[in-house]
């Protein structure tokens, strides 16, 4: 195992736990239960270049949960990951030897000019393609805002304007808002989105009529008219970002042939040794982490206690439909973590030993102890890792 003497011979503590299954011994990067007994209801099945292990969800602990493959986030994933082998860098060892070489600013080009070239690639489908308006989809901290600038950056390299549209403009006043089972304002449910003044204006704008948009104000919960309107001409097209882009109950009334659909996630292709991957929900848990801290003034206290709920939103909201994405666009960069350490730790080393938001915070910065820690001095101000560590050149906090 190669692979993980290079891992170990980062890594800062003297000990660390292996585990075993019969004769066979392993090393694995977070917590794991005391048996392979605890984990009594599974299936498996075979999948392309290897087996998908299906395990039981929260709600039906009983029984296996869904086998449906989710074939083109899988085949994102192995382009990505292709390509990280490609340049030399799948997996976290790999990262800190190029950054020990002084290799650290061409990973980060590499990077970001692999994902300009993907997002290049989606802008001329869309105009090959005809397409009007661009649905843009994605959980939390996925880089949705980001993408959208770099897209209609790309887009006018086309021969299209492209004008960007926030889903959030558009939610209902406050007043109206659906509440949770705590009896907290629900944001995250597409009834908090007004989508009858949301069809009304993307068919109308579709028509070539002038559109008074609405800006919504966050801090008196009302939507506001008056201060921007808006005509489509030839050769313009609209970017919708939003965490409802992929769902039709959204846009009923855009006809399918007008609506080019995008899912945005952090896809992480960097994994930790041979045996290990770095599961996308805690490279987007630092990412929010990181920005909670910055735009909101959150601790990453407060933002871990609210991830969880963060996470049942995107599986009831945003994972069921992602499969009917026109193309998904891996967010994720090989050399982000190394940068996101430096801003996550002393967050993490704020969280009290008494709280109960500890926990996770050991096994993050346990995590994050694998990595050498990277500057973020050679981040382009273009890239969607700046909408999280700020410096961006977009206006996204």
């Amino acid at each position: 195992m190669k692979d993980k003497e290079r891992l170990f011979h980062y890594r800062r503590s003297s000990t660390t736990n292996v585990y075993r299954l019969g004769n066979y011994y392993d090393y694995y990067y977070g917590y794991m239960p005391p048996s392979a007994g605890y984990v009594g209801v599974f299936s498996l099945k075979r999948a392309e270049g290897g087996i998908l292990l299906i395990l039981p969800n929260r709600s039906a602990p009983k029984k296996p949960g869904s086998e449906a493959m989710p074939e083109k986030l899988f085949a994102t994933m192995r382009r990505t990951n292709t390509w990280g082998e490609h340049i030399g860098v799948p997996t976290v060892a790999a990262l800190n030897d190029a950054i020990t070489r002084g290799e650290g600013r061409d990973i980060i080009l590499a990077s970001e000019a692999y994902q300009e070239h993907l997002i290049g690639e989606i802008a001329r489908r869309i105009e090959r393609e005809g397409r009007r308006i661009v649905m843009v989809a994605g959980p939390s901290s996925s880089g949705k805002t980001s993408f959208s600038h770099r897209l209609s950056v790309q887009l006018s390299n086309v021969g299209l304007r492209a004008h960007p549209i926030a889903c959030d403009d558009y939610y209902v006043e406050r007043t109206r808002t659906p509440k949770d089972e705590n009896g907290e304002y629900d944001f995250e449910c597409l009834e908090a989105i007004n989508v009858e003044l949301f069809n009304e204006q993307m068919t109308a704008l579709l028509r070539g009529e002038s559109v008074s948009l609405p800006t919504f104000n966050f801090r008196t919960g009302i939507p506001e008219f008056g201060s921007r309107s808006l005509k489509l001409g030839e050769g313009e097209v609209l970017v919708i970002e939003g965490i409802h882009g992929l769902n039709d109950r959204l846009s009923y009334a855009i006809r399918p042939e007008d609506k080019f659909k995008i899912y945005v996630s952090a896809v992480t292709a960097l994994n930790i040794d041979e045996h290990n991957r770095i599961p996308t929900t805690d490279n987007r848990e630092i990412r929010r982490m990181v920005r909670d801290a910055r735009t909101r003034g959150f601790s990453a206290r407060e933002t871990i206690a609210r991830w969880q709920s963060v996470r049942q939103g995107e599986k009831k909201h945003i994972f069921p439909y992602q499969e009917e994405a026109d193309v998904m666009f891996n967010s994720a960069s090989l050399y982000e973590l190394a940068v996101l350490k430096i801003f996550a730790e002393p967050l993490l080393f704020a969280i009290p030993t008494d709280a109960p938001e500890y926990p996770e915070a050991k096994r993050l910065l346990k995590f994050l102890d694998y990595f050498l820690g990277l500057s973020c001095e050679d981040v382009p101000r273009n890239s969607l890792i700046r909408e999280f560590i700020g410096g961006s050149v977009f206006p996204v906090g």
